[in-house]
């Protein structure tokens, strides 16, 4: 895995990811939240949306991504920087690719799915076109403690509700 230097922006605009992460949570998603940055400027925001958008792509990166595009009229985000919770997908890691990001920042690394070095290394792969550079761990436990609470409730949500269910039919002899 290729970490860079961290730049003295970076943990501003990792915390306005973490930001966004939360309204994604908020929405019932896997708080993950990514903001593009061009020259200073935030460019593109973006927060998981996968379930309410039933979308597979919807992923914080690539709604970040889309609105930065938009703004900057052009899909080439040359010299962008993007900011997000947690170690990119392949899909995602693909989008920085053919969008030419020039770097990416992450939080928390993913150690199933993660495409920027833990399970894969697409952002730096010899094959590809272009090479995303990266920093990883970047507000670290904050981006970590953030997805590990909402799993702990969604577990201790499914749990309670198995519970539940097993009391009605204990309860309702005709279930």
């Amino acid at each position: 895995m290729m970490t860079m230097q961290v730049e003295p922006n970076d943990e501003y605009f990792m915390r306005r990811a973490i930001e966004l992460a939360a309204k994604a949570e908020e929405e019932g998603e896997v708080p993950v939240g990514a903001v593009v940055v061009y020259n200073g400027q935030v460019v593109g925001e973006g927060w998981n949306r996968s379930i309410g958008q039933h979308d597979a792509t919807a992923h914080a990166e690539i709604m970040a991504l889309r609105q930065a595009g938009k703004v900057l009229e052009n899909y080439r985000l040359i010299d962008t920087t993007l900011y997000v919770t947690l170690e990119p997908c392949p899909m995602c890691a693909g989008a920085m690719v053919h969008s030419r990001v020039g770097k990416v920042v992450y939080g928390a690394d993913d150690l199933k799915t993660g495409a920027a070095g833990s399970t894969m290394n697409l952002l730096s792969y010899d094959g590809v076109n272009h090479h995303v550079e990266q920093t990883s761990g970047v507000l670290v436990e904050e981006c970590r403690a953030q997805l590990q609470a909402f799993f702990k409730r969604r577990r201790a949500e499914k749990k309670a509700a198995k519970l539940l269910a097993k009391q009605q039919m204990a309860n309702d002899p005709l279930l």
